[in-house]
């Protein structure tokens, strides 16, 4: 008597879910090579049809962009599928609440979901454990996702690539290319913030000149900010120099040099960054603040 070899029926309807966060060449093809792996995968299980790819690039938070996952989940309440199949937690959800709420969905409908590279099947799988197995790779992934965005920064810096570099702010417009040019009429108003923190004016005595003068602050206010004048009086955009990734922590910084037209001159510039060093020590020495003189400036004037 001999016996045949009886092919397993393939009766476990299979969805593959893949997921991209931007639309760069170099992230389609990774969503390619994810649809790839895995129906590879799928066609060498035994009793696994594959029924449906549900591909998303999402560009944005918006619901729009997630339209394959809510017609995958809709699948799955409609009974269409009985497995889901994904390489990644990360690649599943977006967070934590939002593959956690589709699990839930998912397995009131009897679906299980299997992540390839976590091993992880929801099956065999309890519910508590499930949702710290995945929390703990939201962390791990929100980590690793600062770090990469650092070095992103870092990277582009470096190369002169950035979109940093030609940042808009006061004094400046955008040309057609998205460069720097100088807007003439706020350049003036940057001129004269200069000159009158180096004619011994204190940062409230030019908010007082701005406002008798009727100039609106930046974003159209008849009343300037504090902040705002200081960040102008150290902001290097106004010599034509740009510096990326300055901050207190960070240890790299990346100059671009003559980056954009020229509104105060270095002299100018380097002047104004002395006064803020004199003015703050003199603060901070225990003086009263009303007497607001470097000696750079007032020596004639006292002569």
């Amino acid at each position: 008597m001999s016996y045949h070899h009886i092919p397993q029926k393939r009766d476990k309807r299979i969805g593959i879910y893949c997921r991209v966060s931007t639309n760069s060449s170099e992230q389609l093809h990774s969503l390619v090579a994810q649809v790839s792996h895995l129906t590879k995968i799928t066609a060498a299980t035994p009793q696994w049809l594959l029924v449906d790819v549900y591909m998303d690039i999402s560009t944005s938070k918006t619901g729009s962009s997630r339209k394959e996952f809510n017609r995958m989940l809709d699948d799955c309440t409609s009974h269409k599928l009985d497995i889901i199949f994904t390489k990644s937690i990360s690649r599943f959800g977006r967070d934590t609440v939002e593959t956690i709420e589709a699990l839930s969905k998912l397995k009131k409908a009897g679906v299980r979901v299997i992540f390839e590279q976590e091993e992880l099947d929801t099956a065999n799988t309890d519910s508590d454990l499930m949702i710290s197995i995945i929390e703990s790779f939201a962390q791990a992934e929100n980590e690793s996702r600062s770090e990469n965005i650092k070095w992103g920064i870092k990277q582009g810096a470096a190369s002169g690539t950035s979109k940093l570099y030609d940042r808009k702010c006061y004094g400046y417009k955008h040309n057609e290319e998205g460069k720097l040019i100088i807007d003439e009429e706020t350049a003036e108003n940057v001129k004269l913030i200069f000159e009158l923190y180096l004619s011994d004016q204190s940062i409230l005595g030019i908010i007082k000149e701005l406002e008798k003068r009727k100039i609106p602050s930046p974003t159209g206010k008849e009343k300037w900010c504090k902040r705002t004048i200081d960040v102008m009086l150290s902001n290097e955009k106004y010599t034509g120099d740009v510096r990326l990734l300055k901050t207190s922590k960070s240890e790299v910084h990346y100059m671009a040099t003559n980056n954009n037209p020229a509104i105060i001159s270095k002299e100018v510039f380097e002047a104004v960054q002395i006064e803020k060093a004199q003015r703050s020590n003199m603060v901070r020495g225990g003086d009263s603040g009303s007497k607001r003189k470097s000696q750079k400036y007032t020596s004639k004037k006292e002569a």
